[in-house]
């Protein structure tokens, strides 16, 4: 409350200013206050937009023929949303980065808290080597996994101990596949 009431303060010092010294262009002050209100405005509305155009254009998975076709996203990588079910018995959508250079499929913690794996059922035994050095990790086993119509049963995967922002879809899973392609800025999963 005492930071509103010193901005209405500042707000009402600095008006009053621009009125005293701008005495005799008053309608020259105004057109400048409501063009720079119009350019903040527009440069809010323009973020905002932006933002949800960029998640709704990150990346699109649509199916094709006998597979599936991913379009990269704006941050270059593909994404991939697949049905998983874990202790729950409950099928989840969990959307993953495809890493075609990582060899398990590893879940974040809170993608593992959603299907049913809590902090007690994890046993952070592994390592893995990132980018970003070694982690720990901790082994599960998936009831299911679901593209499609294509469906894979007790599927191994790993629960990441470190700060991953978004679950990895790595080749353990994708060589389930008959083939996988990338031409520019599609991958192409055949079923």
């Amino acid at each position: 409350m005492t930071s509103l009431v010193s901005l209405l303060i500042l707000g009402t010092v600095l008006i009053s200013y621009a009125l005293i010294s701008n005495r005799g262009r008053v309608n020259e002050m105004l057109r400048h206050a409501i063009l720079w209100a119009l350019l903040i405005v527009g440069v809010a509305a323009g973020y905002a937009l932006w933002d949800g155009a960029r998640y709704s254009m990150a990346s699109v998975q649509t199916p094709e023929g006998d597979g599936i076709v991913l379009r990269r996203g704006f941050d270059g990588q593909y994404h991939l949303t697949l049905d998983l079910t874990g202790p729950s018995g409950q099928p989840h959508p969990v959307r993953f980065i495809v890493d075609t250079g990582a060899t398990e499929m590893v879940l974040t913690q809170g993608d593992a808290a959603k299907l049913g794996y809590g902090p007690d059922d994890l046993l952070f035994l592994g390592t893995a080597r990132t980018a970003n050095g070694v982690t720990r990790t901790a082994q599960v086993v998936l009831d299911a996994v679901t593209l499609g119509d294509h469906s894979a049963r007790r599927v191994r995967a790993l629960v990441n101990e470190g700060d991953l922002h978004a679950s990895l879809l790595g080749m353990g899973y994708l060589e389930r596949f008959s083939r996988i392609e990338i031409m520019r800025d599609r991958l192409r999963i055949v079923f």
